[in-house]
């Protein structure tokens, strides 16, 4: 379960937790102080992520018909801010140490405890990743480009604390390399907010899966099949997808009914966990040629053209005369 994962995440944060600001105790470099401090929003970020998943794999309800999926998407909005609250304390601290640089002492055991926890983290950001795909989650998969910012973060204060063991005159790297990684997180902080505000504001799917849905309309429907109203979005690992279909009208229910569910089985058999409800319009029927109206991706001019005979036409609401 996902949520069991990310309990994983929180704790592998609080033991890095204990060995970075261990590793700053005994060195005083502000590099490794910004590494703890990272490891210590990635803590919070995983609790957050426990709770949301939690939450989001509560099964739909009469309150909640669509179930609690976008729970997620409030996680991973609130950990790209997190990143970012880091990513300036991290400047905060490097800025100050740098107008008053200060000697570093007990570099290599500095050095040995953060080769340990970058390599917990990584272990750890791995796992998550793979469970992220498996369960196309974005909370975790937040939570595992969390850790992994910061192995990257810790791979960088360990480069510049071995320069600087062998030239300590280069002290002042030490800083610079913190407010370098702080930038690289935030880039990192900044998607994560971004893919949260598109899942809340319903994107629709990418391109290549909305092109997928089309290739199984006119794969069951016929290769000219018209159509209208495509539309779709996606909630957590779920993803909604609609349209209207337009069916010559002497077709009966049945293979009516037939033809949309081999399209949604098509449908759900490459776009896992996906929602399809499909609405079926007799083409003859001026009142089905509202596309216009409806919204959403349509079948081409020569598709409509070739099954009503016709350019597709706005619904007439005021009648012919």
């Amino acid at each position: 379960m996902p949520r069991n994962i990310a309990l994983l995440s929180v704790l592998a944060s609080l033991l890095t937790l204990g060995l970075k600001f261990g590793a700053f105790w005994v060195t005083g470099s502000v590099g490794l102080l910004s590494d703890a401090v990272e490891t210590l929003v990635n803590l919070t970020a995983s609790i957050v992520a426990v709770i949301a998943l939690t939450v989001a794999f509560k099964p739909a309800n009469r309150k909640f018909n669509y179930g609690h999926d976008k729970a997620e998407y409030f996680a991973g909005g609130l950990e790209g801010g997190l990143i970012l609250v880091a990513a300036a304390g991290i400047i905060y601290s490097a800025v100050g140490r740098l107008m008053q640089p200060q000697a570093l002492e007990n570099l290599l055991l500095g050095i040995g405890i953060s080769v340990v926890a970058a390599l917990i983290n990584l272990v750890v950001a791995r796992i998550m990743l793979r469970a992220a795909r498996h369960f196309d989650s974005i909370t975790l998969e937040g939570d595992a480009k969390h850790l992994m910012a910061d192995v990257w973060t810790t791979t960088g204060v360990i480069l510049g604390l071995g320069i600087i063991m062998f030239y300590p005159q280069l002290v002042i790297l030490d800083s610079i390399i913190a407010v370098i990684i702080a930038l690289n997180i935030t880039r990192s902080g900044i998607c994560l907010i971004k893919r949260s505000m598109h899942g809340l504001m319903d994107v629709s799917l990418p391109r290549e899966e909305v092109d997928l849905v089309e290739k199984h309309i006119r794969r069951h429907a016929g290769e000219r099949a018209a159509y209208h109203g495509l539309r779709s979005r996606k909630s957590g690992s779920r993803r909604f997808i609609d349209f209207h279909l337009l069916l010559p009208g002497d077709r009966t229910i049945r293979e009516g009914h037939d033809i949309c569910c081999r399209i949604e089985e098509g449908i759900e058999k490459e776009l896992p966990k996906s929602q399809v409800t499909i609405h079926v319009e007799p083409e003859e029927d001026r009142a089905s040629w509202d596309g216009d109206q409806v919204g959403g991706r349509k079948s081409s001019p020569e598709s409509r053209q070739c099954a009503s005979g016709q350019e597709s036409r706005p619904r007439n609401h005021g009648g012919d005369g």
